[in-house]
């Protein structure tokens, strides 16, 4: 079927995170490659036994900065020397990590790097790389069949509308930026929570669809900007968008085809794929 133009929607931003929960990057264009926004979530911490690190338990996370250019990945922090990483390492030593509840391989960035997160962090850690040759799957109840992941927590991709954050700031004491909720595409032109109605829809020449409702977690109510964490915004969206014990904010999105997107790419609707009025939080 022929996309048709939703209303007037339009990509407004993209974030890429290339370690998992540390800061982004905020470009005007990307890549899309099999797991997502190209480097997105690609790098994580873990502990001793392989298991993720995240801002639930790290908030000084928020304070890690990446970059990329010239072929490496700088990594920088108040009060620490930058650390550079190839953004294509040479095959190293392979380990199981753990993402949730999904074993996967990782490549060990090394000792430099592991050092590095741990004076940062002031915990026992090390660094890994998710390297081309590992598949991860989405979650398969929702996601189809082979849909990759990196070390994102479960999808590719996550959405959420400039509307949607205008309509939580409308009932919010004071108003949070968009950082808070992390997301990978913002979308601007439609109603708030226009993401959990529009099925699929085409960006470029790629191809989305919306799967899951994202529930959020401790990782909204921290600062992005200072690791400090407080009591919202989840205090604020437990009053409306909350279902079964959960609170709801933003979809999460899977992909078909590699291209590229670019800020201001129009947002075309896949007819007879949206979601019915009232469908979300699901």
């Amino acid at each position: 079927m022929t996309p048709t133009p939703g209303p007037s929607l339009r990509l407004s931003a993209l974030h890429v995170y290339p370690i998992k929960s540390a800061a982004g990057l905020a470009p005007g264009q990307w890549t899309v490659d099999d797991f997502g926004l190209q480097y997105d979530r690609r790098w994580m911490v873990v502990d001793r036994n392989g298991g993720m690190l995240s801002q639930r338990t790290h908030p000084r996370l928020a304070l890690v900065t990446p970059s990329i250019g010239d072929g490496m990945l700088r990594v920088e922090t108040a009060g620490m020397p930058p650390l550079e990483l190839p953004l294509a390492p040479a095959a190293a030593v392979s380990t199981m990590v753990t993402v949730w509840g999904d074993r996967c391989a990782a490549s060990w960035a090394g000792e430099r790097a592991a050092r590095w997160f741990a004076d940062v962090l002031d915990a026992d850690c090390t660094l890994v790389h998710m390297p081309d040759t590992t598949v991860r799957l989405a979650n398969p109840h929702y996601a189809p069949e082979g849909q990759r992941v990196s070390f994102a927590d479960a999808y590719p991709f996550l959405l959420i509308s400039e509307e949607s954050l205008a309509e939580l700031n409308r009932r919010m004491p004071a108003p949070l930026p968009m950082n808070r909720f992390r997301p990978n595409l913002v979308m601007v032109g439609g109603r708030a929570f226009e993401e959990d109605r529009i099925g699929s829809f085409m960006a470029g020449a790629i191809t989305f669809r919306t799967v899951k409702p994202c529930d959020r977690c401790v990782i909204t109510t921290t600062d992005q900007s200072t690791g400090v964490r407080g009591s919202e915004p989840l205090r604020t969206l437990a009053t409306f968008r909350r279902r079964d014990g959960y609170v709801f904010f933003g979809q999460n999105v899977v992909h078909n085809g590699r291209g590229r997107l670019m800020v201001g790419d129009i947002l075309s609707m896949v007819p007879g794929d949206g979601r019915p009025e009232g469908a979300a939080p699901e």
